[in-house]
């Protein structure tokens, strides 16, 4: 007994190229939008690394850039520490503000931490730091 082979000129029996070719534009628009949100994705994270160095850079300025309560006077330091530029301007509090009383042995000071990165991104952060009245 003979087997005649499958019938394929039937109008459902395989796809056309125009079929095809659809199939294919909706695959690559459909890689192109992954790709996007991904290179979106990416630099959205590479900048927030970026931010948290920065950040981190400028923590360890502050803790270690600034010098000690009894060595710290009015003036502007600066550094480097790595690749990350660094400057501690320290001054009073307000400008010209003084304290009314004159019998005050500590003074505030307001201290400035500017620390800026390879790439231009800067961060400035500020404190008060209490300081020994200079003696008149």
């Amino acid at each position: 007994m003979l087997i005649a082979p499958p019938r394929t000129e039937r109008a459902d029996a395989g796809f056309t190229i125009i079929e095809v070719l659809i199939a294919l534009a909706v695959v690559a628009v459909g890689i192109v939008a992954i790709e996007s949100v991904m290179s979106t994705n990416v630099r959205g994270v590479r900048a927030m690394e970026q931010h948290a160095s920065l950040k981190r850079a400028a923590q360890a300025v502050l803790a270690t850039g600034i010098p000690r309560r009894a060595d710290l006077e009015p003036g502007t330091l600066s550094g480097q520490l790595g690749d990350y530029r660094w400057q501690v301007d320290v001054g009073p509090l307000g400008g010209d503000w003084a304290p009314a009383s004159v019998d005050a042995a500590w003074i505030p000071e307001l201290v400035r931490v500017h620390v800026q990165s390879p790439g231009g991104a800067a961060v400035e952060l500020r404190t008060i730091r209490l300081m020994h009245r200079p003696q008149q």
